[in-house]
């Protein structure tokens, strides 16, 4: 008899997930050069407010909307490995661009404080559409390699860790950039930090490719990756097939597509308006400008505790498919319901600012802690429910849904502060007036959002259902 030999498991699919984590970092780093710098270095050469701030965010958000209903497909037709590439390219060459934005509007301005304000605004929202169009393929390209890398159970967490790097990327960029845009000008903070994606480029080249494919993915790992098969032991790498996948339409005539579609709508726009608008926040209601040692201190306390919290957050529903013996549906949607309870916090973040600014970064970091975990398990979802081959197109649909909710809630929010700003004390809101009164109802708003959005996911897809294509 021939004696069995044991191969070790290769373990290269977390290298993969650090790529993605890297990845994501960046994203969020080039998203945040223009919150960090916005307030106290560009709105005083082009006299913004925060209504024309409001404007730039909420139309990103509409430019990311809609380019994710296209970057979805695109990442399942260009594939993974050509896909990333493409996308991490033109948000990083948007990036870069805005650091033009000073000088162009300088130029075509001709001296009128008016035009500097309209011409700045203008040639920013270009830019940010450039940023807008690449960036809509990072979470499409990332939860599809999850796919491809991971098996079910462990989607969640491996989504938590590549997802951590939007609270990493938020952590990293005010230790970083407000001192930059000190040091060389707002310009230059643009380039460093949009550069960094070109480095990235070189090493998906080197490193990525599907794992039936990949050198470095021995046999014993690939049966690992391909256990939800319906082969129980992947024998032949060129046994590793693609599903079909689902025409574009014909998405929308499932309900697992709306759960994904309003669960993104719900809990998006909070996130992004926390990401856009905590430094504001903090130079607005306490007067530490983004530069300075508090305010630095503040908004790293408040992603640091995203990012600590947020990874555990993954393992959750493993606990509950392993230990409790729940499908992986069920185990997720019982982790959402604890994560979506994490943001009522934020109730409590503007009374306690009464007392200290270190309260609300701390109250709103849990927010964000909650949101992220939410998030890692409400992406995870799309490779419960859809195959393989349809994960980007469906990731792009739900994501350009958060990307209308984020529209609506920040430039919702900027023209709602200017509008309060100038009410004074003839707006009240729990106590608080003006400006704060309106954080206060926007804080509200952030709070209930995750709670209501899982009652309806519930309500919309109550069972574990997969979708089979014949």
């Amino acid at each position: 008899m021939t004696p069995i030999q044991t191969v070790k498991m290769s373990n290269f699919r977390w290298v993969i997930c650090g790529l993605l984590f890297l990845a994501t970092t960046i994203n969020y780093m080039d998203r945040q050069v223009l919150s960090l710098t916005w307030k106290d270095f560009i709105a005083p050469d082009f006299h913004w407010t925060d209504d024309h701030y409001g404007t730039i965010t909420g139309l990103f958000s509409i430019f990311y909307a809609v380019a994710n209903l296209f970057a979805g497909k695109f990442i399942d037709w260009m594939g993974t490995k050509k896909g990333y590439l493409i996308a991490i390219f033109v948000w990083s060459v948007g990036a870069c661009l805005h650091a033009a934005c000073g000088w162009g509007a300088i130029g075509l301005a001709g001296g009128s404080i008016t035009a500097l304000t309209t011409v700045s605004v203008w040639l920013f929202l270009a830019c940010r559409l450039i940023l807008a169009v690449g960036e809509a393929g990072n979470f499409p390209a990332a939860i599809k390699v999850t796919a491809e890398y991971f098996p079910k159970k462990d989607r969640a967490f491996s989504t938590s860790i590549f997802n951590s790097g939007a609270s990493v990327g938020a952590l990293a960029a005010p230790a970083t950039i407000p001192l930059l845009a000190r040091a060389w000008g707002w310009e230059m903070a643009f380039i460093v930090i949009g550069a960094l994606g070109f480095v990235w480029m070189g090493l998906w080249i080197w490193l990525y490719d599907k794992p039936a494919k990949n050198k470095r993915v021995n046999q014993a790992e690939l049966n690992y990756i391909e256990q939800d098969s319906d082969i129980a032991e992947v024998q032949d790498r060129d046994n590793v097939k693609e599903e079909k996948t689902i025409p574009f339409w014909d998405c929308f005539k499932y309900k697992q597509t709306w759960s994904f579609i309003v669960g993104k709508f719900m809990t998006d726009g909070v996130w992004w308006f926390f990401l856009f608008w905590a430094p504001a926040y903090f130079s607005d209601r306490f007067g530490y400008t983004s530069d300075s040692t508090m305010g630095i201190l503040l908004i790293l306390t408040l992603y640091a505790i995203v990012t600590v919290l947020s990874i555990g957050g993954g393992y959750l529903p493993t606990y509950f498919v392993e230990k409790k013996g729940m499908n992986p549906y069920l185990g997720r949607m019982r982790a959402m319901l604890i994560f979506a309870c994490f943001p009522l916090l934020g109730l409590l973040a503007q009374p306690l600012g009464s007392f200290s600014a270190w309260w609300p970064a701390i109250l709103i970091g849990l927010l964000g802690a909650g949101h992220q975990a939410w998030s890692a398990n409400l992406f995870s979802t799309i490779g419960d429910m859809f195959p393989k081959s349809t994960i980007g197109t469906i990731t792009g649909i739900g994501s350009m849904a958060g990307g209308i909710g984020s529209f609506l809630i920040n430039k919702g929010s900027g023209s709602f502060f200017t509008w309060a700003d100038g009410q004074g004390e003839a707006f009240t809101f729990f106590g608080f007036d003006g400006k704060p009164a309106a954080y206060m109802v926007v804080f509200c708003i952030c709070s209930v959002a995750y709670l209501i959005g899982w009652f309806i996911m519930k309500s919309l897809v109550p069972k574990y259902k997969p979708i089979v294509v014949e």
